[in-house]
């Protein structure tokens, strides 16, 4: 009784298995895939949009505002305003995004601002302010950012 097909069909098996095991793509960690340079493209501020990118009826002018997170662990977080703060930065959970010791430090901020991260790809980053701004009227808001 001869076992080559068994024995070929068995190595093709084994060889088949290794090649999925390995075809499965990993997803970088959340803290990897967020130290990028990002700007506004639409920004809502207690869910109302005040700002959409190339829009002709913007509330407010968020053009100026950037999420510098390049270069790990340093922020440099430019307001809609053009103030610049620079400070640290932390990702604790797929879902947390905190800027600490910021200087100077934001109104009503005492350097820290904490970011609710609602979703994150290549090119598009959803944070949601977990304390209101004091610069926008006490409003939460939602930052639609994308990486140029």
């Amino acid at each position: 009784m001869r076992k080559t097909p068994f024995t070929a069909f068995l190595s093709l098996v084994i060889l088949f298995a290794a090649l999925m095991g390995c075809s499965g793509s990993k997803v970088a960690p959340v803290s990897e895939r967020i130290a990028k340079v990002w700007t506004a493209s639409k920004v809502d501020e207690n869910k109302v949009t005040v700002y959409t990118k190339g829009g002709t009826a913007n509330v407010r002018n968020y053009v100026t505002f950037k999420l510098d997170l390049s270069k790990a662990p340093t922020v440099q977080y430019t307001e809609f305003d053009g103030n610049t703060f620079v400070g640290k930065y932390s990702v604790p959970s797929d879902t947390r995004l905190v800027l600490t010791d910021l200087t100077p430090s934001p109104t009503g901020a005492n350097g820290t601002i904490e970011f609710t991260i609602n979703s994150i790809d290549d090119n598009t980053l959803s944070l949601t302010r977990t304390s209101a701004s004091q610069k926008t009227g006490n409003t939460t808001n939602d930052y639609s950012l994308t990486n140029p």
